[in-house]
Parts: structure tokens; C-alpha cells; sequence
């Protein structure tokens, strides 16, 4: 079973999104991925270099139009800018994006209040080198592995398939019939992950290719990635500024969360042990904070917001 990069899929956007959108979901993809904040795992590594190698085909023109005509756009120019070691991920970013170098805030960690066994959660997307080895001991946070180079998408043919949690763990057996009548058996790889796409090379008629992609997510809203799980947390922003205790979802039932003060959009924070279990790894929850604003507004919270918006501009 073949695959091929989807640059697209890869920053978790739609085709022929505009640059803004590209530079956000760069930005959240290498922050996601980056070794500084995978304890250098070699998983992280190489999926940190594909989201690089994303990012500089789909922003250059060159490269991006022979990508879409089907021709590799590393052949001729690798790019790989890491093969001598990755820089700290804030001045990789300030170096990419031209912008001066600021101090980061040291991380916040929010307090579950209700489980002893989730101890803390952070707003860093995995455990950092200091609270993690090579050498894993039973118990301690395992990362999930990274999903095969997703695939591009150019075939006719796709099909949707569900899988529950522990049928993506262990990998389950797929009967996929196609429009001639053919019946195809497949099985989709252990420990795969929500929105992965397989592609079945030419098995269409006329050798064309067939898709299966993945969904596996919960009734509560839960995503599964190998043995991470990840779930979207909508606050209003007076919670997110002021920060709140929240109730969210686990594979193990639910759990009281604290928010830190001054959460922004797309901050994770970490339920550390809350994910899948295979063997002696164990995957983390990692909570996203959305913020959302209500689409009417009362009388009274009308006028909160237009004092808001009167004391920000004081500040400018």
C-alpha cells in the first residue's frame, strides 16, 4: 500500500487555502512537533521535517506547481535544513518568520481537581526531555507515533471508515467492495489515527486509486492518534482570561480541569496518562482551547464588550 505526500493534509487544511491560514497551521503543526517539545523523539523528528518540507513547497510557486502536476519537489532540491541538528523552536520561529526575538513565558500548569490519577496538565503538547527517556519504565507517558506520509489526493474514490479506539490500536480487517463487484481485504495499520488516509494503488478500474480515510473519534468528541487522544475545548473569552475549572471527557470518564489565566486559542494543555495503553506505553489528552463568542449578544453584554473594546484602545 503506496503512499505519497498530501502537503495539505499534512498542515491539516483544505486545498488552495490562503497564506494566512497556511502560516497559522504551520505554526501549530511545528509547535506540535517540534523535537524541543518531544523530548527528541525520533517519531517527532521526522514528522517535525515533514511539516517544514509542507510548508516551503506550498509557499514557494515553483515548487508547489510541480508538486500538483504529480513530480516530487525534493528531487532535484532536498529539503532538509535539519540535517545538522533543530533549532529552539521559538528561534526557529522568529528566524523563519523574520520577527525579533522575544522571552517566553515559563509554562502554567493547570490542576485536575477531581482525578488523582491525572495529576497536572500543561501547555506543553508532550513531555519535554527533562520528565522523559529513551528508556520508558511501565507508567510512565509513552508518545503516539507519528502517521504514514498522508497521501495525495488526486483519486476519484474514497472511502469513509469508522473505527472505535481499540480497533485502531490493534488494526482492523476492512472488506471494501468496488464499483465492478471486486472484493478487496485490507487491514489498516496498528495504532492509526483520525484522519490518516490509505491509499489502495490501483486497485480502481482502469488502475486508478481508492482512499480509505480514517475517522476515529468518540461520542463525546474525543480524537484518537495512535495512543494519544485529543479533544477541542470551547470557552468564552471572559473564562479564557480570567481562567475557570472546566469538565472535559476521557477514554476513562470525566475529569475537572483547571484553565490558566490569559488562554489563547489553540494553547494545549496536557492530561498526562490519559490516552490510549499498549504494553507498558501509555498516551497523553491533550485539551485545545477554542475560544468562542456567542452570536447575539444581550443588551448588557453588548455594552461590557464595546468597554472592552474602549479600554484596549487606550492601551494602543
Amino acid at each position: 500500500m503506496a503512499t505519497v505526500p498530501d502537503y495539505w493534509a499534512v498542515l491539516g487544511l483544505d486545498p488552495g487555502a490562503d497564506a494566512a491560514s497556511l502560516k497559522r497551521a504551520f505554526r501549530q503543526q511545528a509547535r506540535l512537533w517540534h523535537p524541543d517539545l518531544n523530548g527528541n523523539d525520533p517519531v517527532a523528528e521526522e514528522r517535525f521535517k515533514l511539516v517544514n518540507e509542507a510548508y516551503a513547497v506550498l509557499t514557494d510557486p515553483k515548487r508547489r506547481k510541480a508538486w500538483e502536476a504529480g513530480i516530487d519537489p525534493t528531487a532535484s532540491s532536498p529539503l532538509d535544513p535539519f540535517a545538522s541538528g533543530f533549532p529552539a523552536f521559538e528561534t526557529y520561529l522568529d528566524t523563519l518568520f523574520g520577527r525579533p526575538r522575544q522571552g517566553a513565558p515559563p509554562p502554567q500548569e493547570a490542576v485536575s481537581g477531581w482525578d488523582t490519577e491525572v495529576d497536572a496538565a500543561d501547555d506543553e503538547p508532550r513531555p519535554s526531555a527533562s520528565d522523559r527517556s529513551y528508556d520508558q519504565q511501565p507508567g510512565e507517558v509513552a508518545p503516539s507515533p507519528s502517521p504514514p506520509p498522508p497521501v495525495q489526493a488526486s483519486s476519484d474514490l474514497e472511502t469513509l471508515v469508522e473505527l472505535t479506539p481499540d480497533q485502531a490500536l490493534a488494526g482492523e480487517r476492512i472488506e471494501l467492495e468496488l464499483d465492478d463487484g471486486t472484493i478487496i481485504e485490507v487491514w489498516t495499520p496498528p495504532l492509526a489515527g483520525d484522519g490518516w488516509r490509505l491509499r489502495l494503488a490501483g486497485v480502481t478500474p482502469g488502475g486508478g486509486d481508492h482512499f480509505l480515510h480514517l475517522k476515529v473519534r468518540t461520542n463525546e468528541g474525543l480524537r484518537i492518534d495512535g495512543l494519544r487522544v485529543t479533544y477541542p475545548l470551547e470557552l468564552m473569552p471572559a473564562d479564557a482570561a480570567l481562567g475557570c475549572f472546566v469538565v472535559v471527557p476521557t477514554l476513562a470518564g470525566p475529569v475537572k480541569l483547571r484553565v490558566p489565566p490569559g488562554s489563547s486559542s489553540g494553547r494545549l494543555l496536557r492530561l498526562r496518562g490519559r490516552g490510549l495503553e499498549q504494553g507498558r506505553q501509555r498516551g497523553d489528552q491533550l485539551v485545545e482551547i477554542r475560544i468562542v463568542v456567542p452570536e447575539e449578544l444581550s443588551d448588557a453584554e453588548e455594552a461590557l464588550y464595546r468597554r472592552l473594546q474602549q479600554l484596549g484602545e487606550g492601551h494602543e
